[in-house]
């Protein structure tokens, strides 16, 4: 994957991350992504913590280390969008020299993170080029996912909801499509993306594909935090929130899952 990709034209890390399945479970000393969960150190798994506890050198966006940063004695590589190229690149040549590495991600990976998995594969197999050395297999441990639980509250199950989410950069107009598609006969669950398609511009965009108005529409906020609250509103009631692009444009923060249910 080149340093010079465009998530509007490609290539996507989300699809370079997805490109193979993972290597034999015997794969000698992997670095792992791990999942840490929605935020409560409750939700973070035993193995996640293990990965944890065992890195020498541990990598992740601000907000998603400070969540696990008693549980390891690693050093800490911290980043934003502006510096994460930076900071991947110093963690690849630091297990490409050997180090003990995890990657942190908010959540379970699986359901919205592969694009920083991809970030982390490829900053790892980079490094080990430039070093000359093999690179380190990338092994995903799944956390528990802000949609298990707002599946749980909703009462939504997975078995007869369409996921969808809307939280990465880059093109959206087929994962909308696919709500729209959706909505008529499936429970939906959204991971919103802050700030230009958060609850109320779902909501006001699957009313214009013709969805029932008042089909129950929940906004789960800051689940598994001690200030965890659920917004209650019909379809209808949610498209009112519609608009803008900022921080001040919605009454609802960047930690929110949207459940539309369908009447059973």
């Amino acid at each position: 994957m080149s340093d010079d990709y465009d998530l509007d034209s490609g290539p996507d890390p989300a699809t370079f991350a997805a490109a193979d399945p993972e290597p034999d479970i015997d794969a000698d000393d992997p670095v792992y992504a791990v999942g840490v969960g929605p935020g409560n150190p409750e939700y973070l798994t035993p193995r996640g913590e293990r990965a944890l506890r065992e890195a020498d050198v541990v990598v992740g966006f601000t907000t998603v280390v400070e969540f696990v940063e008693d549980e390891t004695d690693a050093d800490l590589l911290t980043c934003g969008y502006k510096d994460e190229a930076d900071a991947l690149r110093e963690f690849g040549d630091r297990v490409a020299a050997g180090e003990s590495g995890t990657a942190v991600a908010m959540g379970d990976p699986n359901h919205s993170g592969y694009q920083f998995v991809g970030k982390v594969q490829d900053a790892v197999e980079r490094e080990a080029d430039r070093r000359s050395v093999a690179p380190r297999a990338v092994r995903v441990i799944p956390g528990i996912s802000s949609l298990q639980v707002a599946a749980s509250r909703a009462r939504t199950p997975m078995e007869d909801t369409e996921f969808i989410t809307l939280h990465k950069s880059g093109d959206l107009e087929a994962d909308m499509d696919r709500l729209a598609e959706a909505v008529d006969d499936r429970h939906l669950l959204v991971l919103p993306r802050p700030y230009d398609r958060m609850p109320g511009d779902i909501a006001e965009f699957l009313l214009a594909a013709g969805a029932t108005p008042d089909l129950d529409a929940l906004v789960l906020e800051k689940l598994t935090h001690d200030d965890e609250e659920i917004h209650r509103f019909t379809l209808a009631e949610l498209a009112e929130h519609a608009g803008g692009d900022g921080r001040e444009d919605t009454p609802f923060s960047d930690l929110v899952v949207l459940a539309v249910r369908q009447p059973r």
